[in-house]
């Protein structure tokens, strides 16, 4: 599954990727993440064990991912990647986030989300759906309030 959204915003891209390059930040404006808990990677590397949460209709999931910061260039990428610890097999997310200027005042965002599994398969992709435009003006003001 892959799922891409983007968002412009009033603001410098400096200040939008303060709040994507964290994922203990994502729970201020994204439901599904209620909790992201940041602790030290294996080389030193930033890393969270995020929980995700979901509901539609009768369907809830719930999941807690180890993510890793891989790539991190301000003020334009940021990725995340999933790297567990109990040395198990795991299915890849893969969440990369890239913020460019659009003009002298404002800036664009665009996420890219890839899990490689089957088990959430369409439910997640119609919470994340639903989530992402949910998101889009929590994201906004709280970028707006500094």
């Amino acid at each position: 599954m892959d799922v891409t959204a983007s968002l412009e915003a009033p603001c410098s891209p400096e200040e939008l990727y303060e709040w994507v390059a964290d994922l203990g930040r994502y729970p201020q404006w994204l439901d599904i993440v209620p909790r992201a808990v940041s602790e030290e990677g294996d080389d030193g590397a930033a890393a969270w064990i995020v929980d995700l949460r979901g509901r539609l209709g009768p369907f809830a999931r719930s999941k807690r991912l180890r993510m890793v910061r891989t790539v991190d260039e301000p003020p334009t990428t940021v990725v995340f990647e999933r790297r567990e610890r109990d040395g198990r097999s795991h299915s890849p997310w893969i969440l990369r986030a890239d913020v460019e200027a659009v003009s002298s005042s404002g800036s664009r965002l665009t996420m890219r989300l890839h899990y490689g599994g089957a088990l959430w398969g369409p439910v997640l992709e119609r919470i994340l759906g639903d989530e992402i435009e949910r998101s889009k003006p929590r994201l906004l003001r709280l970028v707006a309030s500094g």
